[in-house]
């Protein structure tokens, strides 16, 4: 099953920090929360941030700040508790996926990010990407074996 009712439970197991992958998955989901921040100046949509979205191509720009903004901030709170993190953590990647592709259209290619470049970004979608990777690999891991004993008793 691709959703259950177990991914919507916020566990104990989510915050033991013995575990790097946790530790790992809370960090991505806290690194979004000030760029929802970012997105906001004295509680309006940033001038400077819809004039980015702009240039990028994203009409009209307020809408897709709040939209981008709404979408980060989701994606953070799932990610520190632990709900859907498989889900969460695709999403992560995919809006920092978007950031890469604007700051290609409006600046071009650059790497270093204190130069304005992608780097950062990209180190954060690849990150967010394990942290689905390792997701969807315990959730098929507990699935397996409900799998096996719906299929051993449809035998008998």
């Amino acid at each position: 099953m691709w959703l259950t009712k177990d991914d919507f439970r916020i566990k104990a197991e989510n915050f033991d920090l013995s575990n790097g992958l946790n530790i790992l998955r809370i960090i991505c989901g806290l690194f979004l929360f000030p760029h929802v921040a970012g997105k906001f100046a004295g509680g309006a949509v940033s001038a400077a941030t819809a004039g980015f979205f702009a240039k990028a191509g994203f009409q009209p720009s307020e809408v897709w700040v709040v939209i981008a903004a709404a979408s980060e901030c989701a994606a953070g709170i799932a990610l520190v508790l632990g709900i859907c993190t498989r889900f969460a953590a695709l999403g992560a990647t995919a809006l920092l996926l978007f950031a890469v592709y604007a700051l290609q259209v409006v600046k071009g290619f650059g790497w270093t990010w204190n130069t304005g470049g992608y780097e950062y970004p990209v180190f954060w979608a690849i990150t967010s990407f394990v942290v689905a990777l390792e997701a969807w690999k315990v959730h098929l891991r507990q699935a397996k074996p409900r799998v096996n004993a719906m299929a051993a008793s449809a035998a008998a």
